[in-house]
């Protein structure tokens, strides 16, 4: 009898229990993973890939013609650990036919909810009062020390209404924001009804909102959209937070909109690049709370993420209907 040929999977990092577990579990793959928390380096990465049938990969895993080209003509399917599939070559990853799946849906809640906290963490300056409390700041009592903005009564525009924008606007209303606006591509009259959010222009959402949630995907159309001409727009009371990719927003063009007073305060949990340097100007900023990009960040959520990629890896390579499979 002829020894069953195992397919090669490479894993470019530690997942979660769930994930690895699948895996292992799978008789018809050999399983190599870079098993390490840490990024696995370029060179390392394309040595892991060469003959493999699948990979798994990281949003922090740049997937370029260079790794397709070391992983060889075997490479079947590529599954990606994340929402977000900016890192990967899509147009070459299409030529060559290799099937990609993602992890949507399963961390919309926990970003929403994570886009929540850092929008109340922001407009209410968290950070500063826990610092005066540290530092002795805290004196007596002050008429209009540390205050912030509230949302009871405010305008919210969300770039986005995807599904993770949705949650956010859900869990918004509670709060007694009396009027959501939303721009995308197009209208979502169904997905908007739900929170009487009213479609308008970019410029229209930067000029009337009093907090701003970026929530789209990273695009060709979306790369730079928050700039200079966008924050210029913007009330001086508003709120920004970022919760999609950092290419959305202009980083010089925000510090500057930030430093000068031309918009209240920003709060972001994705940046570019990421890690960002401990020397950029944005971290010198009071009013710019930054998060290590941790919008998916709970054991459960992860966890789930996990074992949704590896079950998109193992439906690809057996050739069966993927969970999650993004059509490209």
């Amino acid at each position: 009898m002829r020894p069953v040929r195992l397919m090669k999977v490479f894993v470019t990092r530690r997942i979660p229990a769930e994930g690895r577990v699948a895996l292992a579990r799978a008789a018809d793959c050999e399983v190599e993973q870079w098993d390490t928390d840490e990024p696995i380096p370029a060179q390392e990465l394309e040595r892991g890939v060469a003959g493999a049938h699948g990979l798994l990969c990281l949003l922090s895993d740049h997937v370029d013609k260079r790794i397709l080209d070391a992983a060889g003509a075997n490479l079947k399917v590529i599954s990606t650990m994340s929402v977000g599939v900016d890192h990967l070559a899509l147009d070459e990853i299409k030529k060559r036919g290799i099937r990609v799946g993602y992890t949507p849906d399963v961390l919309t809640d926990t970003t929403a909810e994570l886009a929540v906290s850092l929008l109340l963490t922001t407009c209410r300056r968290l950070p500063e009062a826990i610092e005066e409390v540290k530092n002795g700041g805290w004196t007596s009592w002050k008429p209009l020390w540390l205050c912030g903005y509230g949302l009871t009564q405010s305008t919210v525009g969300i770039i986005g209404l995807g599904r993770i924008g949705q949650a956010i606007a859900r869990r918004l209303k509670p709060f007694g924001v009396q009027r959501f606006l939303y721009t995308g591509r197009q209208p979502r009259p169904e997905e908007a009804a739900e929170f009487q959010a009213e479609f308008v222009s970019t410029p229209e959402l930067a000029a009337q909102s009093d907090f701003i949630v970026v929530a789209c995907s990273l695009t060709p159309a979306t790369e730079g959209l928050c700039n200079k001409d966008f924050f210029q727009k913007m009330k001086e009371t508003a709120v920004f937070i970022n919760i999609s990719r950092g290419d959305v927003v202009n980083q010089d063009d925000l510090y500057q909109a930030l430093a000068s007073g031309k918009i209240a305060a920003a709060g972001l949990d994705v940046t570019s690049p990421e890690p960002l340097p401990t020397n950029h100007p944005l971290l010198t900023l009071k009013n710019c709370v930054i998060l290590p990009h941790i919008g998916s960040a709970t054991h459960r959520t992860r966890n789930t993420m996990s074992l949704l990629a590896a079950n998109n890896l193992l439906a690809g390579l057996r050739g069966e209907p993927m969970p999650s499979e993004l059509k490209l």
